[in-house]
């Protein structure tokens, strides 16, 4: 049972395809061993064989993740932490995820500040122009994942909400630079007039931004002088919960060769 797991262990985001021989020189077993134990996953679902003979995780494998993942509810790790941050700021602190070419609000704690922002749990706004978007479309173009879809179905047009809005690729290339740069992210008055926010990425096991922590209000209550602060606050509330999700203890981040 124990030298199934380690072949079950072998797949991961490096090495989604295994050749026979390889698998087995890298577990350390005969090539017999090896792939009587992958018979045995292959019967139950677990691994599946390409057109090219390789070995991939099966269906059966792909139904056990998804259901590991629905078991950490995202939302209700990250709520607790949201509701510190709202305390302690008194600004309306969310989750939001990149769905497409825009962000999608998970929860929601509201501030305790007089007329503290409200986000709409459900609610979508284009990415280009929040907080959360810049830093989920960074990772999204450091790992190649998402960000061709992205300039695909937008075309390179993208919306003008204030003048602060990154309207063209360009533009907002240079933002996603230093949001790379920094690891997290600050929109001011971009998606609309008096409405600042700063946000801090959420990551999961392998590392990857799956969701990001917003603290977002007035722009007279998070002038320019209280942002690095702020940033600072969400980062360690958006760390909390990607340690729930066991996220590596330190992510670097990814500077994309030229």
């Amino acid at each position: 049972m124990a030298r199934t797991f380690l072949v079950l262990r072998a797949f991961d985001d490096q090495h989604r395809h295994w050749q026979l021989s390889a698998l087995a020189r890298t577990l350390g077993m005969t090539r017999p061993t090896t792939l009587r134990l992958l018979g045995a996953l292959e019967r139950e679902g677990m691994v599946e064989r390409t057109a090219g003979g390789e070995y991939r995780l099966g269906p059966g494998a792909i139904r056990l993740g998804a259901l590991a993942q629905r078991a950490t509810d995202l939302p209700e790790a990250a709520r607790p932490e949201l509701a510190a941050l709202a305390a302690a700021t008194g600004e309306t602190a969310s989750l939001e995820i990149l769905v497409g070419t825009e962000i999608m609000v998970l929860a929601e704690v509201r501030g305790t500040h007089r007329g503290a922002w409200t986000e709409v749990v459900g609610g979508r706004w284009p990415a280009h122009a929040a907080a959360t978007g810049k830093l989920l479309l960074a990772d999204a173009r450091a790992h190649d994942d998402g960000w061709a879809e992205f300039r695909a179905e937008t075309r390179g047009r993208l919306a003008r909400f204030t003048t602060r809005t990154p309207a063209t690729l360009a533009r907002l290339e240079a933002a996603l630079d230093e949001v790379e740069s920094e690891g997290v992210s600050a929109a001011i008055e971009e998606l609309e007039p008096g409405y600042t926010a700063v946000a801090a990425p959420v990551r999961n096991h392998l590392g990857r931004a799956v969701a990001a922590v917003c603290l977002g209000g007035p722009s007279e209550r998070l002038p320019a002088r209280r942002l690095a602060a702020l940033q600072r606050e969400v980062r360690a509330a958006a760390d909390r919960i990607s340690a729930r999700l066991g996220a590596p203890a330190a992510v670097p981040s990814r500077r994309r060769s030229a």
